[in-house]
């Protein structure tokens, strides 16, 4: 198979990464150059290269990226996967679409993929794929032909004005590159490309704005890139609040909710099992598929609107049973002791054994991981692997899915859950901020920190900031604790997340931080610019009132260390 996705010409050197990455905290969105620190890439530049990948994986929000590096002169001149890929594919269809700055996309199986992989330079035509030692030919004819609706017909034509006509396109364009054979109704939908990520977000949403765009089934909003209702009090420059602020109003204006969470499952009412959503972000993703057993594919921003204004979906991937089953069993030997700080670095270990597959964790059925914990798992998950659940025998509601035949078994052990814990824990002991709410903190994790700090208050060097949803915030301020935790000395901020969180409100001062997330401390040293350390709650409140995080592992890691060393 050699299929041009999104056709455009293209030239230039080859770069090949072993491994799958998140444009939107792994590439800086004004130079094109890799800014995760995790990955074998770092601080190579992707800009005017061919860019080889077996995927992507992480944010949603990695379409918005490659559209500003579309439009600022510094994108790929191509992008060339081994599997399916929808969130960069997304934005590159976007950036020549709407905004003439076409940008080649390409699928090529593993003989071609591979034989690419050997060259220096190459050529793309809609038609042709060339080195100076060989032509291939490329074909634009999708999988599977699509059958519409006479209702989709109609809007394709434009019987419902030129704003659904073009979701209609896009969607149609996607579903073709999927393999779908139709559209499936959706429910609700959330928006990911709310948060400012770049102009090219608010370019987007502005331009469907103007062309009169309605939601036309219930519709959330991620997390933006500013505390809506204070950014001015906060001291954050208009230059950045404006368009941060008008992005979101936007996406308001279009009908959508402005519920500003990372965390729509904690909203009230949340999809049942069985229920066919359109999610944008990717934890939220994850965790509607693989806790709520809910069924959406890891949508990328963009399309997330798309969907939106039709109500429609491509039939394709998780939505089908056929794709829900594990692909990559992975047993996990658990120390005899642990505290919660173990699921997002289970998490993390996960998406690092199945980057690109469905796995099933077994080992963890008398584990009984709380809400919280499953969601620090999804969401660590979410930075290592491109798929878009996974599942805990004996806990999550699908586990009893039989892996498919050809599915072949990994291990995790207490020796890698050590690994992790220094990777994360790479800064030094002095910490000047504790980063609560990557995704957004709960109730009930707000009543474990107010629990955990028990009446002490932050060191005065040592910022403590919980990110976290409206409604969280409201129900939090009405029973007291949201004033204790601020008697305490932490700074409680709705509607941002840290994913999106910039100076001043992130304290410019800050030189190290420490979270209780694993998802944040894998894109804080490229987001932020910072040394990181992680722990669970209890240990970041330690490091809150002291100013220190422990020069030590965590009791539980040491002590197994001694038996298996």
């Amino acid at each position: 198979m050699a299929q041009i996705i999104v056709p455009a010409e293209a030239q230039g050197a080859v770069l090949v990464s072993s491994e799958g990455l998140s444009f939107w905290g792994g590439v800086d969105p004004t130079s094109g150059t890799v800014i995760d620190a995790h990955h074998p890439l770092c601080g190579q530049s992707l800009a005017g290269k061919i860019v080889l990948m077996p995927t992507s994986r992480g944010s949603c929000t990695g379409s918005g990226v490659l559209l500003e590096l579309a439009m600022n002169g510094h994108a790929p001149a191509a992008l060339v996967f081994r599997e399916a890929e929808d969130i960069l594919t997304l934005g590159a269809l976007i950036a020549g679409k709407m905004f003439d700055k076409p940008l080649a996309v390409l699928r090529l199986g593993a003989k071609d993929y591979d034989l690419l992989a050997k060259a220096r330079s190459a050529r793309i035509t809609p038609e042709m794929l060339s080195t100076d030692e060989w032509d291939l030919p490329l074909s634009d004819k999708p999988a599977r032909d699509l059958h519409l609706t006479a209702e989709d017909q109609a809007m394709l034509d434009g019987a419902d004005g030129p704003a659904v006509q073009l979701a209609m396109e896009i969607t149609c364009t996607m579903a073709r590159g999927q393999g779908a054979e139709r559209l499936v109704d959706v429910t609700r939908v959330h928006i990911d490309g709310c948060i400012y990520a770049s102009p090219a977000n608010l370019a987007f949403a502005q331009t469907m704005a103007d062309m009169g765009s309605q939601v036309r089934v219930p519709t959330t909003m991620n997390a933006i890139s500013v505390d809506h209702g204070n950014w001015r009090a906060q001291g954050v420059p208009p230059d950045f609040g404006l368009p941060a602020s008008r992005l979101a109003d936007a996406y308001v204006t279009m009908g959508a909710r402005p519920s500003f969470t990372c965390a729509p499952y904690q909203l009230p009412a949340p999809p049942e099992r069985g229920e066919f959503i359109a999610w944008s972000e990717s934890n939220a993703v994850i965790y509607a598929n693989s806790v709520l057993g809910a069924r959406t594919v890891k949508h990328p921003d963009f399309l997330d609107l798309c969907i939106a204004l039709i109500g429609r979906a491509p039939l394709s991937d998780v939505y089908l049973d056929a794709h829900r089953a594990p692909r990559r069993v992975i047993d996990v030997e658990l120390p005899a002791q642990y505290d919660e700080a173990i699921w997002p670095m289970l998490g993390w270990l996960a998406g690092q054994a199945a980057p690109d597959r469905i796995p099933v964790l077994r080992g963890l059925e008398n584990a009984a991981p709380n809400e919280d914990d499953l969601k620090g798992l999804c969401a660590a998950f979410g930075t290592t692997s491109a798929a878009p659940m996974l599942h805990v025998a004996g806990i999550t509601p699908e586990a009893d899915l039989a892996p498919v035949a050809e599915a072949d078994t990994l291990r995790i052990t207490p020796k890698d859950l050590r690994r992790v814990w220094q990777q994360f824990n790479a800064g030094p002991a002095k910490v000047d901020l504790i980063a609560f709410g990557s995704p957004h903190f709960s109730h009930a994790e707000c009543h474990a920190l107010g629990a955990a700090l028990a009446g002490r208050k932050r060191h005065p060097d040592t910022a403590v900031i919980v990110t976290l949803g409206h409604d969280t915030l409201k129900v939090a301020r009405a029973d007291g604790t949201v004033a204790r935790l601020e008697a305490a000395g932490v700074q409680v901020v709705p509607d941002i997340c840290w994913c999106s969180i910039s100076e001043p409100v992130f304290p410019p001062s800050a030189k190290v931080l420490m979270t209780n997330s694993g998802k944040y401390a894998h894109y804080a040293p490229g987001l932020s610019g910072r040394a990181v350390r992680f722990g669970s709650i209890a240990d970041c409140v330690e490091a809150a009132v002291t100013g220190q995080a422990a020069e030590t592992m965590p009791a539980w890691l040491v002590e197994k260390e001694t038996h298996d060393a």
